[in-house]
């Protein structure tokens, strides 16, 4: 995993810490060099904080996502909607607020990448969309379309039952594994990417369909 902290003791704390659960961690200081990193080597996951100098995390994240679907957990000083919300929207599959216990981040560490896969049989054609759930493959009209793991894991869930509606604390425990009263800030801004991905007219979705006071629930009907 990649670690771009500028604070050198928050940054040596977590890499003793996740190297204790058995991660590799590879930590820099800065996200220019985050991004150096990234090319040379890529990880398997990403841990950003967001309050960087030079370039801030938040642009960071978004050149990452530019360039692939490789998970983010981006680390933040402040619980407000403000960096939580900008955050999400550039990319982030997942947060954590400073200061931070090791354990705690290795849990969300060890739920992002376990998005990365949970195969099923069958390949599924809904409409004009198929998904492959072997080979965790998405297409809409034949062209595959690139999600991120947790974009992935998120529609994988809602489209196994076609019409159900799920709440947003249900997607919260199924897809990022948060078993407490969690943040729907995560699966509203999920979503919001993920239509822009897979429908034709985000505003008015075909796929993701929003059930005002109850949750998600997966289309066409």
């Amino acid at each position: 995993m990649l670690l771009i902290e500028d604070d050198p003791a928050v940054r040596r704390g977590l890499e003793l810490g996740l190297s204790q659960q058995g991660h590799q961690v590879h930590g820099v200081e800065t996200g220019e060099a985050g991004l150096d990193r990234l090319r040379a080597d890529p990880p398997d996951v990403v841990v950003l904080d967001l309050m960087l100098p030079g370039m801030n995390g938040f642009e960071v994240c978004r050149r990452i996502r530019a360039g692939g679907e490789l998970p983010v957990i981006v680390l933040t000083a402040r619980g407000d909607d403000i960096d939580v919300v900008a955050g999400l929207e550039a990319g982030a599959d997942d947060y954590v607020v400073k200061p931070v216990r090791a354990r705690v981040l290795e849990a969300r560490l060890r739920a992002v990448l376990r998005r990365t896969a949970r195969p099923q049989a069958d390949l599924e054609r809904h409409d004009r969309l198929s998904i492959d759930r072997a080979a965790l493959l998405v297409a809409k009209d034949g062209e595959p379309v690139r999600l991120t793991p947790t974009e992935l894991r998120l529609l994988l869930e809602l489209s196994a039952s076609p019409g159900r509606v799920h709440s947003r604390q249900q997607l919260l425990e199924s897809v990022w594994e948060h078993g407490y009263l969690g943040d729907s800030r995560l699966v509203d801004a999920c979503v919001q990417r993920l239509r822009a991905k897979i429908e034709d007219e985000p505003a008015a979705p075909a796929y993701v369909q929003t059930v005002r006071g109850f949750g998600y629930r997966f289309g066409p009907l």
